[in-house]
């Protein structure tokens, strides 16, 4: 690069950063505070910006907002936007967003692997996901969960991206976001050589190795034993606390032995960690059912007489298809592409976003 150019290239990144991630320009021809043939020049070299289209929203009773968005390749993917107003009337809005096209891992109580599973996601295919949020709520989004459809963890790489301009970029606070895992081997223990400020969730759902493999089929390749040691290094490493989702399934691992059995097995790999218990959302097609409100009141008292932090998680969006991977299942029985999963855009994809 010709050193009396470099100037000019700075103020052109500075303003393309503005245009980008605070107007949210979705169009290059609306680039207008560049010039013209510079515009043009970006479009020529094969840039763009904007959005995935929305290919179907759905809004709940409660405000929550499922959006379906198509990808260039005709893939569909969900995110989810949760407002919650609290006791002072200020509302926080949470993006539940994707990481993968489905999901490979195949949770015998989650739609989303019973839809199956086409390709990770590229890093802007996350972020988008909140912007298009942003889009819908007119607000800022101030929370983000990677809980959405896929295994953040088998697509670290584009997470870790996105994880960065979301808090970079798009300004939202690492303490702000949660990345959530089923358990990969040697994931978790790379994830802690970044030193995130996030929460990490891992999603337990059982007390003990044989029935996880019940209910998490990816748990025979990851012994729970091993999970929870790399937990525990991963709290040593970071000082973050852990959180662990657990589903609760009604008759299969609800019951106060079943809670007594996880407050044990806690304590057995450190302190300070936090449950958040799940009641299930019932899917079209599935054997599980939600537990009574008796049955997950008993769960809460037995771990928290065992000194466990414990919540549950309030059911939001429920008659919207809001169980991750409803919504697309819909559209998905028959598929919009007929092209290999394999499918990928011949050229490079060349989107573009902006870091000065």
């Amino acid at each position: 690069m010709n050193s009396k150019n470099l100037p000019l290239t700075l103020v052109r990144g500075k303003q393309l950063y503005h245009l980008i991630y605070k107007r949210k320009v979705k169009d290059i021809q609306e680039f207008t505070q560049v010039p013209q043939a510079f515009r043009n020049e970006l479009e020529e070299a094969g840039w763009k910006v904007g959005r995935s289209p929305v290919f179907n929203t759905v809004v709940a009773a409660d405000g929550t907002v499922k959006l379906l968005l198509k990808l260039e390749d005709n893939r569909l993917i969900e995110t989810v936007g949760i407002p919650v107003e609290d006791d002072k009337g200020s509302v926080r809005l949470t993006a539940c967003v994707s990481s993968q096209v489905g999901c490979p891992l195949r949770c015998s109580f989650c739609a989303t692997g019973k839809g199956g599973f086409s390709r990770n996601l590229r890093s802007h295919e996350i972020v988008e996901q909140v912007l298009a949020i942003e889009d819908v709520f007119k607000r800022r989004v101030t929370n983000v969960v990677f809980m959405g459809m896929g295994e953040p963890m088998l697509n670290l790489k584009a997470v870790l991206e996105a994880h960065r301009c979301l808090n970079k970029d798009v300004q939202i606070g690492q303490r702000m976001m949660t990345i959530s895992t089923v358990g990969v081997p040697n994931t978790i223990k790379k994830l802690a050589t970044h030193k995130l400020q996030s929460t990490l969730a891992v999603s337990l759902h059982a007390p003990n190795q044989k029935l996880r493999e019940t209910i998490v089929p990816s748990a025979k390749s990851y012994p729970l034993d091993a999970l929870m040691s790399d937990c525990k290094e991963y709290f040593r490493e970071t000082n973050r606390r852990v959180s662990f989702e657990y589903a609760l399934l009604a008759g299969i691992n609800d019951s106060v032995d079943n809670a007594v059995e996880l407050a044990k097995l806690l304590r057995e790999y450190g302190s300070g960690y936090h449950v958040n218990l799940i009641p299930f959302n019932p899917i079209e097609g599935s054997e599980f059912r939600r537990p009574y409100r008796k049955a997950i009141q008993a769960f809460v008292s037995a771990l928290e007489s065992s000194k466990i932090t414990t919540s549950v998680r309030q059911t939001r969006g429920l008659d919207a298809n809001a169980a991750c991977g409803q919504l697309r299942n819909n559209f998905t029985k028959t598929p919009l592409v007929t092209e290999s999963d394999n499918l990928e855009s011949e050229s490079p994809n060349m989107d573009l976003a902006v870091t000065v």
